[in-house]
């Protein structure tokens, strides 16, 4: 065969391998999509939050004075009325306190006693010098008695005089000693009375740090000792931690929908009591800039939406138990018949008009070709999103797949649309 024959051969290869190519991989595969339409719609926008359950209100018993627990005649989860007798400390250094105390009252009054006799007897004396100091004035003035006599009974009449004044004095003070004395004793009384630790509030006794036997330390100045815990479970609360971007939204009054670890498929009312001013990562030295900005919420639970979950209300004021977790919704904000679409229908591409994003999503228009279109939004839950601006109800918009709506579609191109439409709740 001659190279004649050999190039020949090979240009028909060629030929036909064009021609095959232009009949069989000139048709472009189009890119497939999921439709969906823009319906009306109610919207609710939630802060999601997690956090521990508690008591509202919840007391720690503390010692004010310091000894030995003698007596606990409570046990954890014993209900208690207010003035109930929670413990006992040993009594035996207190008791003896108020005995010298009242031993010092004793005295004090036998002072001021021997100090009234004390100023009686100096008015007595004052008396006696003062009248024979005038007598003695006359007398000396007639001639009748010496200077020597008029000089000593004036010297009498004047310590007669001080003598009268250090009785009024000594009386006086016998009767501050008897303030001070009486002072100790009452503060001696109050001690005494500290030892026996009484139940500040109706409740629940929800933790019992100490054991008869143990020593607690207390100060009638400051905190002293936590022995127990008592709390009202008649009102639980939710305490939960809200970033600092959901903060702005939160109000005091916004319902919440509660779910609790403990009780799966439940879902529990309630609504937020307590907004903290102050971020969590505050310090005495300032703001930690290495922790998450987060804001304490505090949602109280609806015991109206609990009270199935209640065998016994005699001996259970709540389901729930203190530190149990619990997942918080709140309903921040609510809007009634808007124009609404998936959230990942939304998406962003460089405005015609500026350098800066602008928001907007993908129309079907005619020959299967995609049309961005701008819009304003509005507020948004899990799965919905407000449209204020740019979609009239049944428009059809490009809802999927995500990939396709945020970064691949361009406006104008060709898609091809799944059968059936995408619906959304």
């Amino acid at each position: 065969m001659t190279k004649k024959h050999i190039f020949i051969i090979l240009g028909g290869a060629v030929l036909t391998l064009i021609v095959t190519a232009s009949i069989f991989g000139g048709k472009r595969e189009l890119p497939e999509v999921i439709a969906t339409t823009a319906e009306i719609h109610t919207i609710v926008e939630r802060v999601s939050a997690s956090g521990k359950i508690q008591p509202e209100l919840e007391v720690s018993v503390s010692a004010e004075v310091s000894g030995q627990l003698i007596d606990l005649p409570v046990k954890e989860g014993d209900i208690v009325a207010e003035g109930d007798l929670l413990a006992v400390i040993n009594p035996d250094v207190y008791l003896s306190a108020r005995n010298r105390a009242q031993a010092a009252v004793n005295t004090t009054l036998s002072n001021l006693a021997s100090a009234k006799a004390m100023l009686a007897s100096s008015e007595s004396g004052y008396f006696v010098a003062e009248k024979t100091w005038a007598r003695n004035q006359i007398l000396f003035t007639s001639g009748v008695v010496s200077q020597a006599e008029f000089y000593q009974s004036e010297s009498a009449f004047n310590a007669a005089e001080a003598n009268l004044v250090s009785a009024k004095e000594g009386v006086k003070s016998a009767e501050y000693s008897i303030l001070s004395a009486q002072a100790s004793f009452q503060e001696t009384l109050d001690n005494l009375s500290r030892t026996k630790l009484r139940a500040p509030q109706a409740g629940i006794v929800t933790a019992l740090v100490k054991e008869v036997g143990e020593s607690v330390q207390g100060n009638g100045f400051v905190a002293g000792e936590v022995v127990m815990k008592i709390s009202n479970l008649g009102l639980m609360e939710v305490d939960i931690e809200v970033n600092e971007s959901d903060i702005v939204r939160v109000k005091i009054g916004n319902d919440a929908e509660i779910e609790v670890d403990a009780y799966l498929d439940e879902t529990f009312k309630g609504e937020v009591s307590e907004i903290g001013n102050t971020a969590l990562n505050a310090g005495a030295n300032g703001f930690n800039l290495d922790q998450v900005t987060n804001f304490s919420v505090k949602v109280r639970i609806s015991s109206e939406s609990y009270q199935y979950l209640l065998n016994d209300s005699l001996k259970s004021q709540s389901p729930f138990r203190p530190g149990m977790s619990a997942t918080v919704d709140l309903l921040t904000r609510s809007v009634f018949d808007v124009v609404a679409i998936p959230i990942q229908c939304v998406s962003t591409r460089k405005s015609d008009d500026t350098d800066d994003s602008e928001l907007g999503v993908f129309l079907m228009g005619e020959n299967d070709e995609v049309v961005w279109s701008k819009v304003k939004t509005g507020i948004q839950d899990n799965f919905n999103i407000e449209i204020l601006d740019g979609l009239n109800e049944g428009d059809i918009v490009v809802s999927g797949p995500y990939e396709m709506v945020s970064r691949k579609l361009e406006n104008g191109d060709k898609v091809e649309v799944k059968d059936g439409e995408e619906e959304f709740d």
